[in-house]
């Protein structure tokens, strides 16, 4: 059986989270990708802390967080854990 390396599993969801979140277009700054700041002011269920820690890999997200993430970013559940 193969060893799975989290920690570098991690670093590449989060790769992939910041992804998507940077094909998303700010608000306030259109020409801009939108901020964690601003994508998480969408919900009360993410914070921006949380969200940072995702995206550099430093987190284990919760399911209920990673719902949300897939929520915010306006894509499928399938498309934010098709990180590969």
């Amino acid at each position: 059986m193969k060893t799975i390396d989290f920690s570098l599993e991690k670093k590449k969801f989060g790769k992939h989270v910041r992804k998507l979140r940077r094909r998303l277009k700010s608000i306030d700054y259109p020409n801009r990708s939108i901020s964690q700041q601003e994508l998480t002011d969408k919900t009360s269920n993410l914070s921006k802390k949380t969200l940072g820690e995702i995206e550099r890999g430093e987190t284990n997200a919760q399911f209920e967080s990673l719902l949300v993430l897939a929520q915010i970013l306006e894509v499928s559940f399938s498309e934010l854990m098709n990180y590969n």
